[in-house]
């Protein structure tokens, strides 16, 4: 680090110029040898000699110009920053039933939430982040971790047809709150996103909700599908690969009472701009504070800067007084 105490100070060099210019219209004015002849002169090598005379001169500005930078105080030193931050952990439980494959979000739903939640653990900068995905049954494809790219990288990994088909939110949310349960963090969230109802798994939203709750973990829950009907692939050994239309039934009242019983918030997402919405709202709803402390140590610099500014003078007065010396 390099700065100086001072440094409007430094503007005084830019009367360095009109000094110099004062101190050349003196010197024209000044006495100097006479000759009672020029030949003497014009055999002299005038170029070097226009040159050298203004030694001094030289010598005097930059005398003048150290003192100013070390009236301006140039400093060196070391700044250094100390976070401390309390981290969120957070759980992305996700639904890959074969549903998610409906094409009312584009490329499908599942790409969709997919893309949208890798940039939101992306955007993650010192908070845990686990990943469960759930169909007819749920099962964690990643841990807690402060490694993003893994989760990333696993996360591209998702398809459908790893997991026995259905929609089992209740275990998706019961094993999204497994993973938090000795989870030390202040903040621990799950945002879990689904295209149905609850159709399989032991146990129920509305039950898993309240073990989130009991252990004050919230819940976001998110439903994917636009209002209606939406175009589904439908591959068949015989006719091959066509698209049926399926009917968007998204329990919409279960969600919200999960999110309305554990502090979180219901969202709809009906295309991929209202889902790319969705989750920065989420992401501006759990920041992590961060406190920063700042250190310093500075070195002053003015003394070398001074001490240079002697020297200059030093030799601006001994070439005064010797070689470049006038005579009136």
């Amino acid at each position: 680090m390099f700065r100086f105490e001072d440094p409007l100070l430094l503007g005084l060099l830019a009367v360095l110029p009109l000094l110099w210019w004062v101190r050349r219209r003196e010197a024209r004015h000044r006495g100097a040898i006479r000759y009672p002849a020029v030949e003497h002169v014009r055999a002299a090598r005038e170029g070097r000699l226009r040159w050298m005379h203004r030694a001094p001169e030289l010598l005097s500005a930059l005398t003048i110009a150290a003192g100013i930078v070390a009236l301006a105080r140039p400093q060196a030193g070391i700044a250094s920053q100390e976070l401390t931050t309390e981290g969120i952990d957070i759980v992305l439980a996700l639904d890959v039933s074969t549903s998610m494959l409906a094409e009312d979000l584009q490329p499908n739903r599942l790409e969709a939430a997919k893309s949208v939640a890798s940039e939101f653990v992306a955007g993650r900068t010192s908070d845990r982040i686990a990943l469960v995905a759930f169909a007819g049954q749920a099962f964690t494809q990643a841990p807690l971790t402060f490694d993003y790219d893994v989760v990333r990288t696993l996360l591209s990994e998702l398809r459908t047809g790893m997991i026995q088909d259905g929609t089992a939110v209740g275990m998706g949310i019961a094993t999204a709150v497994k993973r938090l349960q000795a989870s030390p963090a202040t903040s621990r969230v799950v945002i879990l996103l689904t295209d149905g109802q609850n159709n399989r798994g032991e146990i129920g939203p509305v039950t898993a909700a309240d073990m989130a709750r009991a252990l004050d973990i919230r819940v976001y829950t998110i439903g994917a599908g636009t209002r209606g009907t939406a175009p589904i692939p439908v591959d068949d050994p015989l006719r091959g690969r066509y698209y049926a239309t399926a009917t968007v039934d998204i329990d919409e009242p279960t969600l919200q009472e999960v999110a309305s019983r554990t502090g979180g918030r219901y969202f709809r997402a009906t295309d991929n701009r209202s889902l790319e919405a969705i989750y920065r709202e989420i992401d501006q709803l759990e920041r992590t504070e961060v406190e920063v402390t700042n250190y310093e140590t500075t070195r002053e610099l003015f003394g070398p800067v001074l001490a240079v500014g002697l020297f200059l003078l030093l030799g601006e007065a001994t070439l005064s007084r010797t070689v470049f010396r006038r005579l009136p």
